[in-house]
C-alpha cells in the first residue's frame, strides 16, 4: 500500500483575470511534488463567465471553456471535475485567480449571495465528509466560506472580502505573506497569496506551506 499523498487540484481557467492564477496554480503543483506527493488536475467543463485581455484588462468578444483553458496549465493532463471521486485522493486544493470568483462561483458579481458550481460544491462536501484536508489560496477561501459556513480561514487583509466571508458565517484571521490559517474541524488550510501585494517567491512559500500543512493533517 503506497503512502504517497495524492492531491486533486481544481483549476478555473487560465489567467488571473478570468481563470486560475498561473503562478499560484504552478507553485501548488510544484509544492505537491516537492513534498513527495502526486496530483491530478480537474476543472469544470463549463463556459467561462467572460474572457479578459490580460494586457488591456478589457473584455474580449469571444467565449472559452474552463476545462479547455485549464488544460493549458495542466499540459493536457486534466479531467472534468464531474469525474472526481473523493476515495481516490487524500486532499483537495484550489489555487486562486478571478476564475474562482467568476467560474467556480459567482462571488465576483453576487458577493455574499453567490452560488457555487455544483461540481465544486459536491467535491468540497464529499472531501469534508470524508475528513480529508482542503486547501484554498488567494480568493478561493470565499468558496469554502459559502459551502462550509462556520469555518476559520484567511484571505489576507482585504476588508471588503473579509466582511463578505464573515457574513457567510466564516471566521477570518488577518494574515501576511506565506502565513496559513488552519481550521482543525474542517481540516481547511488557507493562505492569501495574491490577495496581498506579493511576488512569485512569496506565492511559492504560501503554496508550499499550505501543501505541507495539508500533508500533516492527512497523517
Amino acid at each position: 500500500m503506497s503512502n504517497i499523498k495524492k492531491f486533486a487540484v481544481v483549476l478555473s481557467g487560465n489567467g488571473v483575470f478570468d481563470g486560475a492564477e498561473i503562478h499560484e496554480a504552478t507553485m501548488t503543483l510544484y509544492a505537491i511534488k516537492l513534498n513527495g506527493g502526486e496530483y491530478e488536475i480537474f476543472a469544470p467543463d463549463i463556459s467561462q463567465h467572460h474572457v479578459i485581455n490580460h494586457i488591456t484588462g478589457e473584455e474580449m468578444n469571444e467565449t472559452r471553456n474552463v476545462l479547455v483553458e485549464s488544460a493549458r496549465i495542466a499540459r493536457g493532463q486534466i479531467r472534468p471535475l464531474s469525474e472526481f471521486h473523493p476515495g481516490d485522493f487524500d486532499g483537495l486544493i484550489f489555487p486562486g485567480g478571478f476564475g474562482a470568483a467568476k467560474n467556480l462561483s459567482t462571488f465576483a458579481f453576487d458577493g455574499v449571495n453567490c452560488t457555487i458550481n455544483n461540481d465544486v460544491e459536491t467535491a468540497i462536501k464529499e472531501m469534508s465528509e470524508a475528513k480529508k484536508p482542503l486547501g484554498a489560496l488567494c480568493i478561493s477561501p470565499v468558496i469554502m466560506a459559502k459551502v462550509l459556513g462556520d469555518v476559520d480561514l484567511t484571505i489576507g487583509q482585504d476588508k471588503n472580502t473579509t466582511q463578505a466571508v464573515e457574513a457567510m458565517g466564516a471566521h477570518h484571521k488577518t494574515t501576511t505573506h506565506s502565513e496559513v490559517m488552519i481550521d482543525k474541524k474542517y481540516k481547511l488550510v488557507t493562505t492569501p497569496c495574491y490577495m496581498l501585494d506579493a511576488n512569485i517567491v512569496q506565492i511559492a512559500e504560501g503554496a508550499n506551506n499550505v501543501v505541507r500543512t495539508m500533508m500533516e493533517l492527512m497523517d
